[in-house]
């Protein structure tokens, strides 16, 4: 599963971020995705109902479901209780990257410096998150950071919008992007989810033209 997790996110490029707040919307996120073709959702530990939402979201099987803002021992317990498939945290959390190591789940540890990224490495983690993107130099940060990490991927998150994602894609040190505008269930509520697939659409239709 865990190879699962990065050769799908190479391919498809986009890892959407997910903070549900009404359950009743999921059934509409998984069509989405699906229809899409983007089989990838990372689910925030900023609601309570995070592991309810993963624990749905991973029932069908249809989706490679993450859960992400993991930043305690508790919280990712929970996550891959309910059926998690990869970790996604704002920081580099010890005992987070221990417990997911155990349990052989891969790990996306939050990383913003040489110093966080060499924690992170030390590890034998070879994919991080870069995070908040756009405040700690966005691509001219990755592009500096993968010289001495050259072995090291990055996914960046934070501050990418429909606008500027195409170019983060492109760079070949990252492996795809993180985004809440990929993914919104405020969005969602608007019109039940047809808008949001317009924008999905549009997304991958841009990426595939690459």
């Amino acid at each position: 599963m865990s190879q699962n997790v990065y050769q799908t996110l190479e391919e498809v490029k986009l890892l959407p971020l997910y903070t549900a707040t009404d359950l009743s919307y999921l059934p509409k996120v998984e069509e989405i995705l699906v229809e899409n073709h983007v089989p990838l959702i990372e689910v925030t530990f900023r609601s309570k109902l995070a592991g309810e939402a993963i624990k749905q979201l991973s029932a069908s099987g249809k989706l490679l479901v993450g859960a992400g803002t993991v930043r305690t021992l508790e919280e990712v317990k929970i996550a891959i209780e309910n059926g998690a498939t990869f970790i996604v945290s704002p920081a580099v959390v010890p005992e987070v990257i221990e417990y997911c190591l155990e349990q052989e789940i891969p790990i996306f540890p939050g990383t913003a410096t040489p110093t966080d990224i060499q924690q992170a490495a030390s590890y034998g983690i070879k994919t991080v998150k870069f995070f908040p993107a756009d405040i700690y130099g966005g691509l001219k940060a990755i592009n500096a950071l993968s010289g001495p990490f050259y072995d090291i991927k990055f996914l960046p998150t934070g501050g990418i919008n429909e606008e500027n994602f195409l170019e983060y894609i492109e760079n070949p040190n990252v492996v795809g992007i993180g985004g809440s505008f990929i993914l919104s269930e405020k969005v969602i509520m608007e019109d039940n989810g047809v808008k949001m697939n317009q924008i999905l659409q549009s997304l991958v239709e841009k990426i595939n033209k690459l």
